[in-house]
């Protein structure tokens, strides 16, 4: 699979601040890729980097190729980009916005109206006449996700495209992205954890400016946070707890409201020969044992949750 984004190095420094400090990865193309940090940790740097908005200090960018610095022109041709805070002329309709957005990108004509007839429908705001100053704030993150598609881009790149929406509104930019898989690549930056894991098939997590993980949404799971057993038993629980806690392969122990245990392990086919065991040596009874993946919220508390 050839690659939509190749970083090497990236670099920038502002003053004493290292808002990137020697970033490599990759995005294949064609996946819907979760760029994924705690605020501050150098993502949107990294956009602005990667759309021509700002100059690394070191190292190189490449999109489909093209060297983000030495030919920018090129690369901006193949992207489309939605800033964290986008601006609009809210004056405006929908229609007249994406018109006039494709007007600078030289479409006109039928092929400028069935560009934004198409927007419209994929955005839901077909037949919306309301002016964009009184749209709700998930209108106009989806209205922006349009825009930045109007020039048919082979790569989509947003910054924060949920952040500040209600529950609603964030389903709606949501489903609009997972709309576009297979269509063209996209990468977007977030904070939100559970909009990387119900849209996108890989992950990359930075942390104070260097990615600390970056594969498909399984393997990083599988990776870095082993795997997680639901135990139910009969019997005394803290003996159990504490036998466990002795073994090499548990990672972590959790005692849920219910009385359950939820134990974390990095060597999960030793977890299923010893796990029963130790229940049966203690004496104790199995009423449940159900084997669970880890969440990405516990991987990414795992590699960046330390003092900030």
């Amino acid at each position: 699979m050839s690659a939509a984004i190749e970083i090497s190095g990236l670099t920038k420094v502002y003053g004493a601040h290292r808002a990137l400090d020697g970033v490599d990865l990759e995005v294949p193309e064609g996946s819907v890729f979760g760029f994924l940090g705690p605020n501050g940790a150098g993502k949107t740097t990294t956009l602005r980097i990667l759309s021509g908005l700002a100059s690394p200090t070191a190292g190189s960018g490449r999109v489909f190729g093209h060297d983000v610095v030495a030919s920018t022109s090129a690369v901006r041709a193949e992207i489309g980009f939605l800033p964290d805070v986008p601006g609009y002329y809210e004056w405006m309709t929908a229609d007249e916005f994406l018109r006039f957005a494709g007007g600078l990108f030289g479409l006109s004509g039928e092929a400028l109206r069935g560009r934004v007839d198409a927007l419209l429908d994929l955005a839901g705001l077909t037949g919306v006449q309301t002016r964009i100053g009184g749209y709700s704030r998930g209108m106009k993150q989806r209205l922006g996700v349009a825009q930045a598609l109007i020039n048919a881009p082979r790569l989509l790149m947003l910054d924060e495209p949920t952040s500040a929406l209600d529950p609603i509104g964030r389903k709606e930019v949501l489903d609009m992205i997972a709309s576009l898989r297979g269509r063209t690549t996209v990468f977007f930056s977030t904070h939100i954890l559970a909009d990387v894991e119900r849209v996108c098939d890989r992950v990359a997590i930075l942390d104070r400016g260097r990615v600390v993980a970056a594969a498909e949404m399984t393997e990083l799971k599988s990776r870095y946070g082993g795997q997680r057993f639901v135990l139910e038993t009969t019997g005394d629980a803290p003996v159990l707890i504490d036998r466990l806690e002795a073994e090499a392969w548990v990672t972590g122990i959790t005692q849920l409201a219910d009385g359950r245990l939820s134990v974390t392990v990095s060597d999960v086919e030793a977890a299923q020969r010893a796990l029963p065991a130790a229940i049966a040596v203690l004496g104790l009874g199995l009423k449940r044992f159900e084997p669970g993946e880890i969440s990405l919220e516990e991987v990414f508390v795992d590699l960046v949750g330390g003092e900030r």
